[in-house]
């Protein structure tokens, strides 16, 4: 499995026992759609490796407690400190209309209300409060634009293109 064909779920934080559970920081407003996984790839180095599951339980909000097959002790866990892990793309159900996943967007031409070329988008950066669209634009500037359901006017997949309704000036912020 390549990572391109993946999608990152969360990261290995800490262990939860002795007996070889760890606690994994789920990146996802849904955990509980995780809860029936038979594995994962983690991360090692540049290759990603398959882990079988045992079990999985909740822990707190986005914590998800795994125990997985061969790792029975504290030791082995140890070695999956810190390690990310990811599932493949082909799992993820479908979105409609407006909605999308972040890495479904990546290139895609960005449109504002006036049908004018913005640029492409390049990533979102969604470590801030508001998960901000970033637009590389030919020029070489960047556009950060608030990924807000009022922003975003249609998405049209087939032509790889999301059209934005910005507010007046907006973009004179970059200029």
């Amino acid at each position: 499995m390549r990572l391109e064909d993946c999608f990152y779920l969360g990261t290995i934080v800490s262990k939860f026992s002795y007996k070889g559970e760890v606690l994994v920081k789920l990146d996802t407003d849904t955990p509980e759609d995780f809860l029936e996984m038979e594995s994962v790839f983690l991360l090692q180095g540049k290759q990603l490796v398959p882990f079988f599951i045992d079990k999985t339980r909740l822990q707190k909000s986005n914590l998800l407690r795994v125990k997985f097959e061969d790792i029975d002790d504290e030791g082995a866990a140890d070695l999956l400190m810190k390690k990310e892990l990811y599932l493949p793309l082909s799992i993820l159900p479908p979105l409609e209309g407006n909605k999308f996943y972040y890495h479904e967007i990546l290139a895609f031409t960005a449109l504002d209300q006036n049908e004018q070329v913005l640029g492409t988008v390049k990533g979102v950066n969604d470590q801030t409060a508001q998960a901000l669209l970033i637009i590389a634009q030919a020029n070489g500037n960047e556009v950060l634009v608030p990924l807000h359901d009022d922003f975003i006017v249609a998405l049209d997949r087939e032509e790889k293109r999301i059209h934005l309704q910005l507010p007046d000036d907006f973009l004179s912020l970059y200029q």
